[in-house]
């Protein structure tokens, strides 16, 4: 059971809309949140491992994220205590010149269950790195929230960019399962 970790990704203020100063708003972050914390509880109840990853672009002139914003903090609904490491990343991939593979290897973890921002693309890069490192991975879709994107011309809904993505995730890289079903991978 100490081999599986909870990894929260970019659960940061400019994803909430009701976060006054959002920039990049989401469709679902405080119902994904909200999943996240039940799943957070219980990692720190029973013990497991915790890794927050939080997103700054190095630019003052990226859309959102800023360098030491507020918008760039993670939101307090599931905010890092002590103890619990903080991966600080520039890039889309959580692993990309990050010290993350390592603190995995520090705490021997195996199993990671993956919960955040964006599913389209944090979640999914996060996810198949993982998995190309060797982790068995479990995605709580319930804990994810992305937005509407626009493509060719095409406008696609945050609810079906989201399936999309859930679906090639859990049809060749992990588990993708609702965050009360992966309670009972740690209970």
């Amino acid at each position: 059971m100490s081999k599986t970790a909870l990894l929260l990704i970019d659960f940061q203020n400019d994803y909430y809309p009701s976060y006054s100063g959002a920039k990049w708003a989401l469709s679902g972050t405080e119902a994904a949140a909200s999943n996240a914390s039940t799943l957070l509880a219980e990692f720190r109840k029973q013990g497991l491992s915790v890794i927050h990853v939080r997103h700054e672009f190095p630019s003052t002139e990226a859309p959102f994220f800023l360098p030491e914003s507020e918008g760039a903090k993670i939101h307090t609904s599931v905010a890092p205590i002590e103890d619990e490491p903080v991966i600080l990343k520039h890039q889309i991939n959580s692993f990309r010149d990050t010290d993350l593979h390592s603190v995995l290897q520090q705490l021997n973890v195996e199993k990671l269950v993956i919960v955040g921002a964006m599913s389209h693309m944090c979640i999914d890069a996060a996810t198949r790195a993982a998995v190309d490192l060797g982790y068995e991975c479990h995605v709580a879709h319930d804990a994810c929230a992305t937005l509407d994107l626009e493509f060719n011309g095409i406008k696609v809904p945050a609810e079906q960019v989201h399936s999309a993505y859930m679906s090639a995730l859990s049809f060749g890289y992990c588990n993708v399962d609702t965050s009360a079903e992966l309670l009972n991978l740690i209970r």
